[in-house]
Order: C-alpha cells, then sequence, then structure tokens
C-alpha cells in the first residue's frame, strides 16, 4: 500500500473534525530521558520543528545537571516524574513493576517524594507534578497516597481507570509507537492510523480526553521517527486537531 493511502483515513477523520469546527486535542510524552542524546536531540528538533509540546518522564535517579542544561534551553518541553529508579521489583513471573505491591508502602512512598523533590530542583521551569510509572504500571493503593506526596496528577497507559481518577485527575496516554511484543521497533504506519481514528471517533462521539502519543526516544527506529515527522506534518496541514502541553491538562 502507497504511503499516502496509509495515512488518508486520519486525514479524513481529521477533515470531519474541521468541518464540524471541533478540534481534537492531542498531548506527547516520551519515557526514560537521564541525559542529553543524539536520539533526544532529535525528538528535541522534531518537536521544535513544529512547535508540539513535549512532556519528558525522567527517571529521577540517573537523571544529571547535564539534561537540566540540556532542558533549560527548551520554551516548550515539561517534566513529568519517571518513578524513582526504574527498577523491577516484581517477581519473574509478574509483570515488570517498580511501584507494585512488592515492598512496603512508606518505601515506594518516600522514593516518590525523593524523586519529586529531585526533578523540581533540577528543572524548576519545566517540571511539573505528574507521576509516570514505569512500564505503566501502579499499585492502585499507592495511588492513593499520591496527592499527599505533592503529585497533581498521574499518567499511565490506556483508558482511565476509576480507582485511579478517584484520587486525582489522570492524563493518559493511548498509542504507543512500539512494538514491544514483537519486532521491538516501530509498529505497523496503518496499525497506528487506524488505532488513531478509533480514538478519534471516540472523541468525536463525546469523549473529551485528550489523545495521549506514547513514545521511546531511545529505542526509536527510522521508522518510528517517519511516523512521527508524518503525523506532525499532516496535523499542522490541519484545523481539526491541535497539540496541547500537559500543564493545560492539569
Amino acid at each position: 500500500m502507497e504511503a499516502d493511502a496509509v495515512w488518508r483515513p486520519l486525514q479524513e477523520e481529521l477533515a470531519r473534525w474541521s468541518d464540524a469546527n471541533r478540534c481534537a486535542r492531542f498531548w506527547l510524552r516520551d519515557d526514560d530521558a537521564v541525559e542529553p542524546t543524539d536520539a533526544l536531540e532529535r525528538l528535541l528538533s522534531l518537536s521544535d520543528g513544529y512547535g508540539i509540546p513535549l512532556t519528558l518522564a525522567v527517571i529521577p535517579l540517573r537523571a544529571d545537571a547535564r539534561l537540566a542544561r540540556r532542558l533549560a534551553q527548551q520554551q516548550n518541553v515539561t517534566v513529568a516524574v519517571h518513578g524513582w529508579s526504574h527498577r523491577n521489583y516484581a517477581p519473574p513471573d509478574e509483570k515488570k513493576q517498580e511501584l507494585g505491591p512488592h515492598r512496603a508502602q512508606e518505601v515506594v512512598s518516600d522514593e516518590l517524594r525523593g524523586g519529586h523533590r529531585r526533578l523540581n530542583e533540577l528543572f524548576p521551569a519545566s517540571f511539573v507534578p505528574v507521576l509516570v510509572p514505569p512500564w505503566n504500571r501502579i499499585d492502585p493503593l499507592l495511588v492513593s497516597v499520591l496527592q499527599g506526596i505533592g503529585f497533581k496528577a498521574l499518567s499511565v497507559f490506556g483508558p482511565t481507570r476509576m480507582n485511579h481518577a478517584a484520587y486525582l485527575p489522570v492524563v493518559n496516554t493511548h498509542i504507543d509507537l512500539m512494538d514491544w511484543h514483537g519486532t521491538r521497533g516501530c509498529r505497523d504506519h496503518g496499525q497506528l492510523v487506524e488505532a488513531l481514528v478509533n480514538e478519534l471517533r471516540l472523541r468525536f462521539g463525546g469523549d473529551e480526553e485528550p489523545i495521549g502519543i506514547l513514545t521511546h526516544h531511545l529505542v526509536h527506529d527510522e521508522s518510528a521517527w517517519s511516523f512521527l515527522q508524518k503525523l506532525f506534518a499532516i496535523m499542522a496541514a490541519g484545523s481539526g486537531a491541535r497539540w496541547v502541553s500537559l500543564r493545560e491538562l492539569i
């Protein structure tokens, strides 16, 4: 299938939004940043080129002053808390979790409090008090104490769970570019476009939740970079959607 044909369903859906004088909201979250890299530079250049607000989920234990100096030059980047160490504490027969029920809640809470403090100090201009759990998993009981630690919102992957939203605002991502269980490269572009169109149709029907795009710059292949560039270009060419900052959403 030709590349333009792959993207046509998204263009047609965005045109439907534009014809109805409506505008869907998108936001961009990228996980696992810890230091300046060529891949991070590529992501920053791409998002800057299209004026797209970017949220970096930064791992507090591993982040350093080099990343802080680099991001201080950015006007359109926010920094969220990506757990503490991104270390897995789940046993081999369970899915990976840092913030699961495998340790005392007091221990995990203290680490998150430290992560909040460290990133607030490193990135005073771009820090947002939003928790992004590693592997997008968190013990529901831990969610109930996040506000007391200082967090204003939670961001995981998929539809909002009521046991999360009962305690604080939830701003989730919905489309992950990477094929984690297959090639570990970018997912098929046609499948990603189909997922985008499905999310847009849900919003057109009344769901007001912004559509979150999830990326992982450190493991992107050329197909992932190509997909992002094409997505940004198509959305910039029309009026049916806009990118919003995480600050606006919380």
